[in-house]
C-alpha cells in the first residue's frame, strides 16, 4: 500500500516591507509582484492541504462503514495446514518450484513473531526480526459497526465498546487514526487502521493502544514489532485464496 503523508501548511498574511514602504524604491513594483505571487502560491498550497485533509476524513469515515463486521486473527486461519499447498503453488508461480518452500517458510516466519515492545527490540537488535500479528489485550474478536468498535474474549465476553472519531493520519504506513469518544478507554483509546477491507485485500491490518506517539513507532516503544491482522469471521474459500495470492505477490515479486 502507498504511504500517505499529510503536511500542514500556513498561509502567509504579511507582505514585504517594500509593499508597505515602497514609495521611492525602484524595485518595489517587482518585489510587490513577487510577494503577491508567493502569497498566491501559499494560498493554493493551503487550499490543497485543506482539500487533502477533507478527503482523508471522508475516506476515514467511509473505511469504518466498509469494515462493518466481525474479525478474527488472520494468520492462524490462512497458515493452517490445509492451505499449505496454496502457498506453495502461488509462491512457485513467482520464484519457481525449487524456491517455493523456502519462500513460504520465510514469509510465514516474518508474521508469526511472539514478542512485542521493548522485549522485541532487544530480541531483534541483531536482525532477523518478525512481527507479532496477534490481537493483544486478550481480544479474540473485533466488531466494527459504524463508528462503534468493540472486542470480546474467547468466551464471548465483551471487553470494550466505544464510539470513535477520525483524528488524523499516521505518517509511516498511512493508517487512519481514530480516537475513542469515551474517557478512560485504556489500551483501546486509539485505533490506527490501514485502508484495507475484505472487498479489497481480503484482510485488515491495524494497531491500537493508549499512547498515540508509541503507536507511530514500529521498531521502538511499547508497540514495537506488532501489527494486528484480521479476517472476517464470515470468510469464504475465495477470500482465503485471494489473500494468500496477494501476500505472495506483494512479497515475492521482486525476487523474480
Amino acid at each position: 500500500m502507498k504511504n500517505k503523508k499529510v503536511t500542514s501548511m500556513f498561509l502567509s498574511c504579511a507582505l514585504g516591507f517594500c509593499v508597505l514602504f515602497g514609495y521611492g524604491s525602484t524595485s518595489s513594483a517587482a518585489e510587490t509582484q513577487q510577494n503577491t505571487s508567493t502569497e498566491e502560491d501559499n494560498q493554493d498550497d493551503s487550499e490543497a492541504s485543506e482539500s487533502t485533509a477533507q478527503d482523508d476524513q471522508e475516506a476515514a469515515e467511509q473505511l469504518l462503514t466498509d469494515l462493518k463486521g466481525t474479525y478474527q486473527e488472520l494468520w492462524p486461519v490462512i497458515l493452517a495446514d490445509e492451505y499449505n499447498q496454496l502457498w506453495l503453488d502461488d509462491s512457485a508461480a513467482i520464484v519457481g518450484d525449487d524456491n517455493a518452500e523456502a519462500a513460504v517458510e520465510k514469509m510465514s516466519s516474518m508474521v508469526t513473531g511472539t514478542v512485542t515492545g521493548e522485549e522485541a527490540v532487544e530480541t531483534y537488535k541483531d536482525g532477523n526480526m518478525a512481527y507479532d500479528c496477534d490481537f493483544l489485550q486478550d481480544v479474540d474478536q473485533f466488531t466494527f459497526d459504524g463508528t462503534t468498535i468493540s472486542g470480546s474474549d474467547k468466551d464471548g465476553k465483551e471487553l470494550f465498546k466505544h464510539t470513535y472519531h477520525y483524528e488524523g493520519m499516521e505518517e509511516i504506513r498511512g493508517l487512519y487514526i481514530y480516537e475513542s469518544d469515551d474517557a478512560d478507554s485504556g489500551e483501546f483509546t486509539y485505533f490506527c487502521i490501514a485502508p484495507d477491507t475484505m472487498d479489497t485485500t481480503w484482510h485488515i491490518e491495524f494497531r491500537y493502544g493508549s499512547d498515540l506517539d508509541a503507536l507511530g513507532q514500529y521498531d521502538a516503544g511499547d508497540y514495537a514489532y506488532w501489527l494486528a491482522a484480521g479476517i472476517s469471521t464470515d470468510y469464504t474459500q475465495e477470500d482465503i485464496e485471494n489473500c494468500i495470492q496477494l501476500f505472495c505477490t506483494e512479497n515475492l515479486s521482486e525476487a523474480e
